[in-house]
Formats: C-alpha cells, structure tokens, sequence
C-alpha cells in the first residue's frame, strides 16, 4: 500500500486576482516558495513532494499519521497567513487508487479534522513506494543539434506520452525539470516500463533511462530510483547498455 496527501491551495485564482494586474511576478516568486517550504516540510518527515499544478501537490506520506499532517498544516498557516491549504489523504494499491481515494475524501466532505482541514484517513500498513526517475539519454548531445526552447517542447512531448501511459497502469508521471521525470509506479513491473519506454520514445530518435526505487517511505524510493539512475551511469561508462535498472531499500 501506498500513502497519498494532495495538498492544495484553496481559493487562489480568486486570491490571484486581489494583487492587480500587475501580479505575475509575484505569483512565480511566491509559488516557487510555497513549493520550496511544502517540500522541505514533508522531506524532514521522509516524505517528497511533486507540484501537479503550482496550486496543488501531491506528497508521497507512508508513515505519516494526522498528527504529522496537521503538524506541517499548522507550519504553512504560519508561513503563509493570507492564504488557506487543504490536505487530502488517500492510500491505496497503486499510486492512481491512492490519489482516487484522497480526491474522492475531499469531495464526499470526509473531515480527518475540520480545523486543519485535513481529509481523509491515515493508514498505519502504507509501507512501500515505487519511484521512478527517468531521463534522456546522452541529453547533451540532444543539445547539439537542437536549440534551447526546441529541446524543451520535446521534453514536453515526451513528458506527456510518459504520462498518458503510464497512466493506464495507474502510475502517475511528474516533470522534475531538466529532461528528468518521476513516475509513481506501485505495481508496474520492469516488463511493462519497458514497454512502456519503447512506446513512447518510437520515431522521436530518443532514449530513457529509468532507475526503479523501492522502499518504505517516498524519500527512500526516490533516492533509490536515483541511485538506480546514476548505476546505468557508471554502467554505460563501461560499455554496459542497461536501460532500466532496480535497486531495492526496504
């Protein structure tokens, strides 16, 4: 089982519109530093957080109980006073049931504590997460025969099909920047990515790489499936081609 909170930003296109029109740079500056405290939040807790939209993330919390939720609740009320944030919690079998259960919390009204504003329910047997990190191979010599913002609407286009495929699996796919993505994949074996992977880079002259973590808890997943990343690495320096590659932390 996997353990889901959807952390979101309640109001904000109304509360956008109070700042003027003259607002767009401070709405970036400001959503950059929400992101950067909700993540530190949860990573302190061996959490880790991925933006969906910059009004709404989504934070691997295996391990976490209400208690810790309405902890880090009570320190971005502090942190940011003129706005509200809500939590939903959701655990399921894979990452796409999990975020189901959390959404289908908030929207039934299923209060964990209205005063927090924290839906759903904690479960104690969420003990596993798969991550995993995938990135372009040889991206640097992608930049040799595209330009800056050309590369960008590949990294785009790849991003979507990775997620509309994965997506069918029940995992869910996030853009980390650069040419790197994370998929939460609880339940998608090495075979499926695969095919998965071959499917999405036909007739793009592309290749991926994908370190698979798994452990206990979201960070321990994500720096498995780096680590996992880094070994096809040091595995393609000598001469080893082995484009998927899994590492265990449990």
């Amino acid at each position: 089982m996997i353990q889901l909170t959807i952390i979101r930003i309640e109001g904000y296109g109304p509360w956008t519109v109070t700042l003027g029109s003259d607002r767009e740079a401070q709405l970036q500056m400001l959503q950059a530093k929400i992101y950067h405290d909700v993540q530190r939040l949860f990573s302190e807790k061996n959490c880790i957080v991925f933006f969906n939209r910059f009004d709404e993330y989504f934070a691997i919390t295996n391990g976490l109980d209400a208690l810790d939720h309405k902890e880090i609740q009570r320190e971005l009320a502090e942190l940011y006073n003129d706005l509200k944030m809500s939590m939903a919690i959701g655990a399921g079998k894979t990452a796409f049931e999990a975020n189901l259960n959390a959404y289908n919390a908030r929207k039934e009204g299923r209060m964990l504590d209205n005063e927090a504003r924290i839906f759903g329910n904690a479960l104690d047997d969420a003990d596993m997460a798969q991550i995993m990190h995938i990135d372009v191979d040889s991206s640097t010599k992608v930049g040799d025969r595209l330009s800056p913002y050309e590369i960008t609407a590949l990294v785009m286009k790849i991003y979507s099909r990775l997620a509309e495929e994965f997506l069918k699996r029940n995992a869910l796919t996030f853009f980390l920047g650069g040419d790197n993505f994370m998929v939460i994949s609880n339940g998608v074996t090495k075979e499926q990515t695969d095919a998965v992977i071959k499917k999405v880079t036909a007739g793009i002259d592309i290749k991926l790489n994908c370190g698979i973590g798994i452990g206990k808890t979201g960070r321990m997943a994500a720096e498995g499936a780096t680590k996992a990343l880094d070994t096809i690495r040091d595995l393609r320096k000598q001469g080893k081609i082995q484009p998927i590659y899994e590492i265990r932390c449990l």
